[in-house]
């Protein structure tokens, strides 16, 4: 395989094109991979792994890997899974080899070498992006990748990397065109439940990334793999922020293509450092079942619907209907899962003030059961998570006289009596369970106060609220249906959302444990769609 001089902070990983590789690569499909025990073998990757890395620009036969988990430093390996530009051809990788390593002991880092940015300062004649359609191909490849992964028996949650080679910075669209195909391609990886990687040198690739990190609509990809040929065996960096991809969610390769051997057997590698784990599970609010949150609301129709998240948005034409019928509710709640059956379910209030419970199934909801009566004149009925204890998920709702009472889920999905549990909430709106804000172990709610506008957050204690109000630093007059997500972008953090009244936009107030972010769009148009839950 050809190699390139290491670089000073353009250090580009290898991509072999011999000229028959190429045109080999270039006239099938990557997709031709054995799926020899995919279908009785499965496993995510890398999962938890922290240490020392290598990458062959093919993968080595079993005997050439069983030598080398004997005698080298090496624990995981980068492997060439597709691409239009993916180099070597890959004899030995195969669903039997993967299983056959994974069993061993290996990691596995999965690569994959796609369409290269127009300005690529890689030559030789690569597949290059089509800066006009780039989100598009990124998503086409995504889905690709998603396959051959599948094929594999790597499954989802793994984390597919995106080579993306060093390209130059003074090409404004071509730079453009890379930003948009990473965003198709990581919104598709978290459509079909994969994490997202990026590999790049830090002064091109992983630099823009950097700089659109916090961008409003842009998908960022969940991990970072840098190239910085320095041979230093770090994961810091002065072009990447301490804020930008932390606790566990980096890969550096520090050195280039060079010969080692272990065990009598020599292989020509790139040294890499690797710490990830998996991004923290979202605890509520998935109802695709993709690992993400997601959103539901009701049309002007009466549908409820799930209109599914990826972490940095939610895609609207990708709405799945639940139910029909909603159109006499006048309060719908997701309440978690109160009959223990593994999915979400929702609790809903009619306007003669009945109140239903309506399980969540694999397909959208099961058949209605009255819960309760005689709610017409209750206000900001909540879910708040389980504030008793007792395994079971809780509701909360303001009364006329604005006190702030508990109804305890129940086995037999059933409501317990009304519990008081405040005084003086006339003054609060937009009530939403904020999740455990604040990592004490218990749930807490947040809450507008109409006397200035902002949003606070009441900590929670078992069976009720400290009383104590923390200012969450963000502004709720332009809000509405201020609902929990979950943990919506996976940072170990619960989240809100809610609908801006003057734009009609879907946003996300993301958690940091002691405050929220500044509105972050997540998608438009929901001016029709009301109530959210």
């Amino acid at each position: 395989m050809s190699r390139l001089p290491a670089r000073p902070r353009l250090s580009p990983r290898k991509i072999a094109i011999g000229a028959l590789v190429a045109a080999v690569v270039a006239g099938m499909s990557s997709f031709a991979l054995t799926r020899a025990d995919a279908a009785t073998f499965s496993t995510v990757q890398p999962g938890s792994f922290t240490g020392e890395a290598f990458d062959a620009c093919t993968a080595p036969p079993s005997a050439s890997m069983k030598a080398w988990k004997a005698k080298s430093p090496y624990k995981a390996i980068g492997i060439y899974i597709g691409g239009v530009n993916r180099g070597c051809a890959q004899p030995q990788l195969t669903a039997a080899w993967v299983k056959e390593q994974v069993q061993a002991g290996w990691k596995l880092l999965p690569l994959y070498v796609g369409p290269q940015a127009t300005c690529t300062t890689i030559g030789g004649g690569r597949k290059l992006i089509d800066n006009a359609t780039a989100g598009t191909q990124g998503r086409v490849a995504a889905s690709d990748a998603a396959a051959q992964a599948q094929a594999l028996g790597l499954a989802r949650e793994s984390v597919l990397i995106y080579d993306m080679e060093s390209y130059r910075m003074d090409d404004a669209a071509c730079r453009q065109g890379v930003l948009a195909f990473m965003n198709g391609w990581t919104a598709r990886l978290h459509d079909n439940g994969y994490f997202s990687g990026f590999y790049s040198s830090v002064a091109s690739g992983v630099a823009d990334q950097v700089a659109s990190y916090a961008k409003p609509g842009y998908t960022r990809p969940d991990y970072v793999d840098f190239a910085r040929w320095d041979q230093k065996v770090t994961l810091t960096d002065p072009l990447i922020p301490a804020t930008a991809w932390p606790g566990k969610r980096r890969m550096k390769q520090y050195r280039g293509g060079h010969k080692e051997t272990y065990g009598g057997v020599t292989i020509n590698i790139d040294n890499d450092y690797v710490d990830f784990a998996p991004l923290p599970r979202t605890k509520s609010g998935d109802v695709t079942g993709n690992g993400w949150s997601d959103v539901l609301g009701r049309s002007a129709t009466g549908y409820l619907s799930a209109f599914p998240g990826n972490g940095s948005l939610v895609d609207t034409n990708q709405r799945r209907t639940l139910g029909a019928g909603f159109g006499a509710m006048n309060a719908i709640v997701r309440i978690g899962d109160l009959n223990r059956d593994g999915r979400e379910d929702v609790i809903a209030r009619q306007t003669n003030g009945d109140v239903w419970f309506h399980p969540g199934t694999a397909t959208g909801l099961g058949p209605r059961k009255k819960v309760g009566a005689g709610w017409q004149k209750m206000r900001e009925i909540t879910a708040i998570g389980d504030l008793t204890g007792d395994g079971y998920p809780d509701l909360l709702a303001v009364s006329p006289g604005n006190l702030l009472y508990l109804y305890a889920g129940r086995p037999g999905t059933k409501l317990a009596n009304a519990r008081l549990v405040g005084a003086g909430w006339g003054d609060k709106t937009e009530l939403a369970g904020a999740g455990d804000f604040n990592r004490d172990g218990l749930p807490d709610l947040a809450a507008r106060l109409t006397t200035d506008g902002r949003l606070y957050l009441w900590t929670g204690r078992k069976g009720g609220f400290t009383g104590k109000r923390l200012a969450l630093g963000v502004t709720g007059t332009d809000l509405r249906d201020l609902i929990s997500v979950g943990d919506f972008d996976r940072d170990g953090y619960p989240d809100l959302a809610a609908v801006e009244k003057s734009t009609g936009a879907l946003v996300l107030l993301g958690g940091t444990g002691s405050t929220l972010r500044a509105p972050f769009r997540l998608a438009t148009g929901y001016a029709g769609i009301k109530p959210l839950a």
